[in-house]
């Protein structure tokens, strides 16, 4: 009898609840997906994990973290409501393909709330966003070389 497949679990946590290992996994993963994989440079480090409201979900296997992203919250700015802002999606290469990112993403949108929603996705990922209830909802723009495309996710009705 084989031994189980090792489980990948979910878990969410503030920056300061990370340890110094979780903390250096997240940020070399994020490194090697945006920064290496996809070729750009970008300040990685904008301030926004240490927010008091943010959430960080980590996706571990074997005590290593192979998927993250973040959760903030979005002040109420103009025509803007107060949201739930998802991002810095990533999953490492060697679990592509498994379904880890739609497990992370449902747990996103299910910890987002019932506010609305938003995220800057990569333009040809817009689909894939758009399985979990989000819709485009600006024209396509350019971040870091890339095309972006802002979608949100309205809130639910009550």
């Amino acid at each position: 009898m084989s031994a189980p497949a090792p489980q990948t679990t979910l878990t969410w946590a503030a920056w300061d609840a990370l340890t110094p290992r979780q903390a250096y996994e997240v940020l070399r993963l994020r490194v090697d997906v945006f920064v290496v994989e996809q070729e750009c440079a970008y300040p990685e480090l904008d301030g926004r994990d240490l927010e008091p409201s943010a959430r960080h979900l980590l996706a571990v296997r074997d005590g290593a973290v192979v998927g993250t992203l973040r959760l903030l919250h979005d002040a109420a700015r103009g025509d803007s409501p107060a949201r739930a802002r998802i991002g810095r999606v990533c999953v490492a290469a060697s679990e592509r393909g498994t379904g880890l990112a739609s497990r992370m993403m449902a747990a996103a949108v299910e910890a987002g709330g019932a506010g609305e929603q938003v995220l800057d996705a990569q333009a040809h990922l817009e689909h894939w966003y758009a399985r979990f209830g989000f819709r485009a909802a600006s024209a396509p723009f350019h971040e870091d070389g890339i095309p972006h495309v802002t979608m949100t996710r309205p809130a639910l009705e009550v």
